[in-house]
């Protein structure tokens, strides 16, 4: 893991795939400077002719905490928590305007918005222990940002479950079932091995092709330019309730 206090993104590029490898010291959570990193390398990434497919990962021992917790009980005013809750709007946007296909190569457990982050990757394999939580009804808000692109991938049904049950981690085989894991491993070297033989097979490919197919897969959600801004703007309400504050204030005890 990197010591970086800020966080870091690594990209790192060769034979035509994208490593992009992020980390955070609290457990790989995103403050919204990290956020609009990740976005400017997803923009840049895209428009990488030397670039065909993306791999998504993380350092340490979770995959990614979600949003900062930090930044989220210093939300004082409604602008403020627009933005905040907008930042992983930038980045499920990006992710699915990137021209690459992204590969999401999953360990550890994933809360809120990490679970965003792996809905919104076109393929995932994952280790025996990527387990999964929506937690944000318990504080008083909820998963609307995210909610798009995780129902997208995994139904409806299953989203409701997740949500309504904010202390439930969920298992990497119930994941694969709902489809948000195409393949769960019982080790990391499976994990990476799958990932990189994917990633090698997809580099190939016609980049023309693969990148008409990734307009293809995320037909229907062009309103999400709108849609998921609206969605923050409904959290950035909520997280300024006193039940909100409350939790969080209970929280951070």
């Amino acid at each position: 893991m990197t010591d970086n206090t800020n966080g870091n993104i690594i990209v790192e590029i060769q034979d035509k795939i994208a490593s992009v490898t992020f980390s955070h010291p609290a457990s790989n959570s995103f403050p919204s400077e990290l956020l609009q990193k990740l976005v400017r390398e997803l923009n840049k990434i895209s428009n990488n002719s030397d670039v065909n497919v993306v791999i998504l990962q993380s350092e340490g021992t979770t995959f990614c905490a979600g949003a900062s917790f930090d930044e989220l009980i210093a939300i004082n005013d409604f602008e403020k928590g627009k933005n905040f809750f907008s930042g992983f709007a930038d980045v499920i946007n990006a992710m699915r305007k990137c021209s690459k296909i992204i590969i999401g190569k999953i360990h550890g457990k994933a809360v809120g918005g990490g679970v965003g982050l792996i809905a919104a990757c076109d393929f995932a394999f994952a280790y025996q222990d990527a387990t999964i939580k929506l937690s944000e009804i318990a504080i008083g808000i909820g998963p609307f940002v995210i909610e798009p692109a995780v129902s997208r991938k995994i139904g409806k049904i299953a989203m409701i479950e997740m949500t309504l049950q904010p202390n439930t981690w969920q298992t990497a085989d119930w994941a694969k079932d709902k489809g948000l894991y195409a393949d769960i491993f019982d080790s990391l070297d499976e994990v990476t091995e799958a990932t990189t033989k994917l990633a090698k097979k997809l580099a190939s490919y016609n980049p023309d092709a693969l990148g008409e197919m990734k307009k293809v897969f995320w037909q229907g959600t062009e309103n999400w330019d709108d849609l998921l801004y609206e969605r923050a703007a409904i959290s950035g309400k909520l997280v300024l309730s006193d039940f909100t504050k409350e939790a969080l204030g209970q929280f951070k005890k």
